[in-house]
């Protein structure tokens, strides 16, 4: 149906929830470039000054530091110290040139392989994996509810062509009957009985034309405008509804294999666990202890600051920084948390499995449930239709009465309701069908 498939790009082009949507992705890559930036380099000053008092001092300091992927962190310092300082401050006061300094941390233990940073990078990093298995998901939805809509549109327009030409059976015989009185061949009654017929069929009318609006609004939900405008369809654009096939039985295995493989559900939920999978890591990252080796060397520059000359030379420091937490109650904690939680996606997934299996088996019976109800429903059709004319032909020779055609008719009509609700169902059946596969991502 190409009606059908232009509805459907007009959901990808231009529907609002999706386009909404699709700036998750947005969302999920700054999130990402947000993690990156916890490895910016970092400038730092200061500025200490004691301008008045027994000590006057001056001291001026500015500095990078930058975050290395491994855990290390290096860094650079420029510093200079002038006054009189206190006996006990002396490490304050450089030479006249000031201070260069360097150096390097490095964790031998705890933040070795996982930090808080590179874990917020590795979950974030898996975020806009988990915006595509959103915004499929939606995709999915928003198509199938699309169908729908288009589908019960096709309805009403059939229900809505049915009730036009139960009116003009109706309206059609009024003449014939009004001569037929004016001549004495039949009573007035019957004249006012089919009057009174049209009456109801046109108000039936009005009522099936209502419907088909209110389906045609609907519709311009998801059909809309290279401008993204909605576009309520008119009736002259509607089709008929397309021949019913029967699903072949043999492919409903493979089509549940299909589903497990296409359907974005499993997809989201294994990048969850992958997320938590790191949190798990960072959080046994916080059982070892915090041993932090270091290094740095400093040179002071320009004219001695004192006579002794003692910061003129270069001088290197190295060390460790030792931080063992004894009880570990958080980081067990976290661990025995985490862990429960991958136990309850795992749980959910293999729930998820099951219920994409159903999906695709309900989606199957009731599209085969529906197909064989439109071929009843044709059949009774085909019946009520052929009885609606022999009583028609039986009326106009005088063999019948009004009475015995309308009830003839309003079977037919019936009958036919009947089959456009059938042949709804069908495609109803059929866009659910493909939502269970996932059919309609490929489009």
């Amino acid at each position: 149906d190409v009606y059908k498939r232009q509805v459907v790009h007009s959901v990808y082009a231009s529907y609002p929830l999706l386009e909404s949507a699709l700036y998750s992705r947005d969302v999920a890559h700054g999130e990402h470039l947000a993690a990156h930036g916890q490895f910016d380099l970092k400038l730092k000053g200061a500025s200490e000054n004691g301008p008045l008092g027994f000590y006057e001092t001056y001291r001026q300091t500015f500095g990078l530091i930058q975050p290395l992927y491994s855990g290390c962190e290096i860094w650079g310092r420029y510093r200079i110290g002038r006054g009189h300082f206190q006996p006990w401050y002396q490490e304050r006061q450089t030479n006249d040139g000031g201070e260069l300094r360097a150096g390097v941390t490095v964790p031998l233990a705890k933040d070795r392989r996982i930090d808080e940073r590179r874990a917020e990078l590795w979950r974030t990093g898996l975020g806009p994996r988990l915006a595509e298995f959103e915004i499929r998901s939606q995709m999915i939805g928003f198509v199938q509810e699309a169908s729908h809509s288009y589908w019960e549109w096709v309805g009403a327009g059939q229900a809505y062509d049915l009730a036009g030409r139960v009116l003009d059976l109706a309206d059609g015989r009024t003449e014939r009957i009004r001569r037929q009185v004016e001549t004495g061949l039949i009573d007035p009654p019957e004249l006012t009985d089919n009057l009174r017929l049209v009456a109801e069929r046109r108000a039936i009318v009005a009522k099936a034309r209502r419907m088909l609006e209110q389906k045609a609004a609907k519709l311009s939900l998801y059909l809309r405008d290279s401008q993204g405008r909605p576009v309520v369809p008119g009736p002259e654009r509607l089709p008929s509804f397309p021949e019913p096939t029967l699903v072949d039985p043999n492919r409903l295995g493979g089509d549940v294999e299909i589903a497990l493989n296409s359907r974005p559900e499993l997809g989201y939920l294994d990048t969850i666990r992958r997320q938590r999978e790191v949190d798990l890591a960072h959080a046994c990252n916080e059982l070892r202890p915090e041993v932090d080796a270091f290094v740095w060397g400093s040179q002071d520059v320009g004219a001695p600051s004192s006579l002794k000359r003692d910061k003129s030379p270069y001088e290197l420091e190295t060390g460790l920084y030792v931080d063992v937490p004894l009880q570990r109650r958080k980081a067990r904690g976290k661990i025995t948390a985490i862990e429960a939680k991958i136990q309850q996606i795992v749980a959910k997934r293999r729930m998820m499995e099951d219920k994409i299996t159903v999906d695709v088996q309900t989606a199957y019976a009731a599209l085969t449930a529906a197909f064989e109800q439109v071929q009843q429903t044709r059949d009774a059709v085909r019946l009520a239709e052929d009885l609606a004319r022999r009583e028609r032909r039986n009326f106009e020779v005088g063999a019948s009465d009004l009475l015995r055609v309308t009830l003839r008719e309003q079977y037919a009509a019936e009958a036919e309701i009947k089959q456009i609700d059938a042949l709804l169902q069908y495609h109803v059946a059929q866009a659910d069908y493909r939502a269970a596969l996932a059919s309609d991502l490929a489009q």
